[in-house]
């Protein structure tokens, strides 16, 4: 866990990152950051985390294809710059970040 953490800092820190938690039997699919509780209700959260956990459980489940689609848009959203949470130095609500990313699908 407190590698993990180190390592999430070199790619902007535990706001942007998955988690996959691979067993024999189970999976479970998480983001690092845990559930802030105190950003929540304000639709102030990026959702980049949670969006990358799910692209960790589309590739377990050999769904790739739909992976790759929400990488793409997600890369395409964050290259152009012009939708950023507040933690990327943006505005944007949670709201108005995902549906740029839907708009990119």
């Amino acid at each position: 866990d407190i590698v993990s953490d180190l390592c999430a800092g070199l790619v902007g820190g535990l706001g942007v990152v998955g988690a996959a938690n691979l067993g024999t039997d189970a999976a479970v699919f998480e983001a690092v950051h845990g559930s802030a509780p105190d950003i929540a209700g304000r639709n102030i959260a990026n959702p980049t985390a949670l969006l990358l956990s799910a692209v960790l459980m589309l590739h377990h489940i050999d769904e790739g294809a739909a992976a790759l689609r929400i990488m793409d848009a997600l890369a395409r959203v964050l290259s152009a710059g012009q939708v950023r949470t507040r933690d990327l130095r943006g505005s944007a609500t949670t709201t108005e970040f995902a549906d740029a990313i839907c708009r990119m699908l």
